[in-house]
């Protein structure tokens, strides 16, 4: 008997396209997890404060990824995608007039409008690739479109090293000292300020039009549709139908906390590293090796989803992460970092995996299914802001107080540790024996 193909030959240009709107918003969220520290250094913000970077961020897929689910039941999954990559590029370029008014909170806003997009476009690519194809390989569909994600990350990632943080005059004028530049005459202080954050903002105005090249693109090419997906639906029998459904109703509580937990290993490396003494340039460097290993885990995830049963290799996953955290917060200095790096094997295939056994079998209730485990993101911003408190314990800094002999800066890690155990269980639960 013939295996059913993962992607058939009919479909394979618009899941070409599809696809690459995962490279896109991976390269927004991580050209953005370093603009916490960025914007910290810049406009002299506390942990917390900065924190709300992320805040913004992922607070934009929680407010936006139900109405896009209404949106895309009323008209179809390809107006859905048009919509999230029109708001992504007004997002991108409202970076102009924020760095104008040199406001943290225009920059902030700008961020939640962009976010916008990104939830319209998970929303709908998501259940969009599980939707073109025989559902036996829906899961594996996913997991191969989502090997993409990484790619644009990287992107996003090299970008932020070579053309911001390395760029920035503030953090120059701090590495040899943090109180420096803050104790310069407020003139100097502007110009710096003014600089940099024209420097933050010129790669993201670059990429709103970048992203109305993928509108215009998509926009004159035919898209498929599932009949059975697309159908309509009315949204509060189909809400019913979900939360009666247990394997869902975990699911979105693991997605949860599963996206908490990426989020927080990606932005807290930066500050992780420059507790033992490595600027946030090199620190990128890093960033990058952790979306190698994030990359190479998913194509070998994909891989081994052949022959594994999917909820029991996100239970082997969810162990490695764990012993990867509890390696980052006990032993400090190079040994941590590099686990710490080595998280990001781990979480490879957390996200499409959870994603693809809790939508799977929901038919017409998959495009509600997807708004809640888009807005399962918040996750990423809600997470990130608890370590920030406890960063913020002993002072500004990352290693101010000992909590459990270790800093504060290793034991704050002991949310994505729990975000891991979560996890776990829903593997379990899953699991078929």
């Amino acid at each position: 008997m013939s295996q059913a193909s993962v992607v058939s030959k009919k479909v394979l240009l618009p899941f070409i396209l599809v696809t690459s709107l995962f490279a896109l918003w991976g390269f927004a969220n991580d050209i953005t997890n370093p603009m916490v520290s960025a914007f910290k250094k810049v406009l002299e913000l506390d942990n917390f404060k900065a924190s709300l970077v992320q805040l913004a961020f992922y607070g934009g897929y929680f407010t936006m990824a139900l109405p896009a689910a209404i949106f895309v039941n009323r008209y179809s999954y390809k107006k859905g995608v048009l919509l999230g990559l029109a708001l992504y590029a007004l997002g991108a370029l409202l970076f102009y007039p924020a760095a104008s008014y040199e406001q943290f909170y225009f920059f902030l806003a700008a961020l939640y409008i962009l976010t916008f997009g990104l939830a319209f476009l998970e929303t709908t690519a998501n259940p969009y690739v599980l939707s073109m194809g025989d559902p036996k390989t829906a899961t594996r569909r996913l997991n191969l479109a989502q090997a993409f994600n990484p790619m644009g990350a990287l992107a996003g990632l090299i970008v932020a090293q070579n053309y911001i943080l390395a760029a920035l005059q503030s953090d120059d004028i701090t590495e040899s000292g943090a109180l420096i530049y803050e104790n310069l005459e407020e003139a100097e202080r502007n110009a710096i300020r003014t600089a940099d954050l024209a420097v933050i903002r010129d790669p993201y105005v670059i990429l709103g039009f970048l992203v109305i090249v993928f509108f215009l693109v998509i926009l004159f090419t035919k898209m498929p549709q599932n009949e059975s997906q697309e159908s309509k639906s009315k949204i509060g029998e189909s809400i019913k139908r979900l939360f009666k459904n247990q394997k869902f109703v975990v699911g979105v509580i693991a997605q949860m906390f599963y996206v908490g937990a990426q989020i927080m290993v990606w932005t807290y490396l930066y500050q992780y590293a420059e507790s033992i003494g490595i600027s946030n340039t090199s620190a990128v460097n890093y960033g990058i090796a952790a979306l190698l290993f994030f990359l190479l885990g998913r194509w070998i995830g994909t891989g081994m989803m052949k022959f594994i049963d999917s909820g029991k290799l996100l239970m082997y996953f969810a162990v490695g992460a764990s012993i990867c955290t509890l390696i980052t917060i006990f032993f400090q200095g190079n040994i941590g970092l590099y686990a710490l790096v080595g998280i990001s094997l781990f979480m490879s295939i957390m996200f499409p995996t959870i994603y693809g056994v809790a939508l799977d079998g929901l038919d017409k209730d998959a495009k509600f299914g997807a708004a809640f485990l888009v807005m399962a993101i918040v996750g990423g911003a809600l997470m990130p802001t608890l370590q920030g408190l406890i960063l913020d314990i002993g002072g500004t800094g990352y290693s101010d107080v000992l909590i459990f002999g270790v800093p504060e800066i290793n034991f704050s890690f002991i949310l994505p540790l729990i975000c891991f155990l979560v996890v776990f269980y829903f593997g379990k639960m899953v699991t078929k024996f």
